[in-house]
Order: structure tokens, then C-alpha cells, then sequence
């Protein structure tokens, strides 16, 4: 995964500290400007691109959306000051074209209860979902789950973003989010709650959320401050 061009020295109008709509809008003037969006949200898409594809399709991934983001620069709208909502939703785009590797990769999980993805990302521990490895039915059940619903599901559980800013990365209403999440847990519940379902990735002993959902799964981020749910109802 190739950097964008290294910005000029720290000084008068350097963005390192601004938000990054201000980082966006001097690039205009000042291309190599864009490496400090790509140094501070890279890491982190790479985590979420490599846990949905795997390490050999992630760093491409990782780099087109970035090229992508610069090429449309120019059309960001800078009232958002957050751009990772347009990045994340840049990068699921890219994921789609990749969808029978992501499948495999779960697939695969279901088959051996081992993650080769996630074991190295181990800083992030999050109740059996965002830990080193997923569960074998868990990760089954993702594999099934309708790519616009595992999306959203994913984008929330290790995109780490909120209702409205998934709205905002997949260009559709709060509510549609709302709507596919709650069908993505419920599917998930149902599967987890099955006679035959163990969490294979637990240690023995260890207490299950009485729902049988992972907390990651469970919880409802909270939503940007000031910012207003898109109008739009419910959709799936």
C-alpha cells in the first residue's frame, strides 16, 4: 500500500491538526496535503478491508479507495468535518467487486474456527466479533446475510461508525440502516439461539449474552452531535 505524497513541514496553514473538510479543502490548493487524511484513517480502513477480504485483496483495496478519494476531492462536501463515512463508503464500493473472496473468507472460518485475518489485530478486543477470531456460526451466518445488510452490519460492528454516518457512507436513509441492521441481528439471533449453535471462539465457561448476540452486534452507537437524521423511511 503506497502513501500519498509526504506534506510540507508542519507551519503556517498546515492541516495536521485541522479536522479533515479543512485537510480536503487546502489539498485543493495543495495536493500532497492529502497524505494527512491518508496517515490518519489508513490504518484503521486497512483493519476493516483486511477482516472483510483478507490481507492480499485488502492493501489494493486500501489504495483505490484512497486514489479514488483524491481524484473526487474536489466534490466533498465540507460541512461533514469527519470524512470517514465517505472514505468507509468508498472502500465497501471496492469491497463489492471482491464479494466471492469475502464469502470464501467466511466460509472458511465456519470450516476451521480460525481467523488468519483478525489474529494480528488483536488491540481491539470486542466480545467474540472484533477479537482475534470470529465464531465458526457466526462467521456462516455473515457469509449468508445479504450483502446490503452485512454492510451495514459491518460498518457499524468494525467500522466503528454510527447510524447516520452509515447512512452517509452507503448514501441511503437512517432509516434503511435501521431497518437492515435490525434484520441483520435478528437473522443472527435466530441462528445463534439454534439448538446446534455454540460460539466457538468463547473459552469454556465463558457467560454468552443472554440474547446470544455479540455486544458489538448489540449495541447502538451514538450519532454524530448535531447532525440530523436524513429524511427518508424505512427501507430494506
Amino acid at each position: 500500500m503506497t502513501a500519498p505524497p509526504e506534506p510540507s513541514p508542519p507551519g503556517s496553514g498546515s492541516p495536521d491538526r485541522g479536522d479533515d473538510s479543512a485537510i480536503i479543502q487546502q489539498s485543493w490548493r495543495e495536493p500532497e496535503c492529502f497524505a494527512v487524511l491518508f496517515r490518519r484513517h489508513a490504518p484503521a480502513l486497512a483493519r476493516y478491508v483486511t477482516r472483510r477480504l483478507g490481507r492480499d485483496a485488502a492493501d489494493d483495496v486500501v489504495a483505490e479507495t484512497f486514489l479514488a478519494a483524491f481524484r473526487q476531492r474536489d466534490r466533498y462536501d465540507l460541512t461533514h468535518p469527519d470524512a470517514r463515512p465517505w472514505l468507509y463508503g468508498i472502500a465497501t464500493h471496492l469491497i463489492g467487486r471482491h464479494q466471492r473472496a469475502e464469502i470464501r473468507q467466511y466460509r472458511l472460518l465456519a470450516r476451521t474456527g480460525t481467523d488468519p485475518v483478525t489474529e494480528s489485530f488483536t488491540d481491539r478486543v470486542d466480545d467474540a466479533v472484533t477479537a482475534g477470531r470470529l465464531s465458526r456460526v457466526l462467521a456462516a451466518e455473515l457469509a449468508r446475510l445479504p450483502r446490503g445488510h452485512r454492510d451495514v452490519l459491518l460498518l457499524v460492528a468494525w467500522g466503528d461508525l454510527s447510524y447516520p454516518q452509515v447512512a452517509e457512507a452507503l448514501g441511503v436513509p437512517v432509516g434503511t440502516v435501521r431497518s437492515r441492521l435490525s434484520r441483520a441481528r435478528q437473522a443472527l439471533r435466530l441462528t445463534l439461539s439454534a439448538p446446534d449453535a455454540a460460539l466457538a471462539s468463547e473459552p469454556a465457561g465463558r457467560h454468552r449474552p443472554r440474547s446470544g448476540l455479540p455486544a458489538a452486534l448489540r449495541r447502538v452507537p451514538t450519532p454524530d452531535r448535531g447532525a440530523a437524521a436524513p429524511a427518508g423511511g424505512s427501507q430494506s
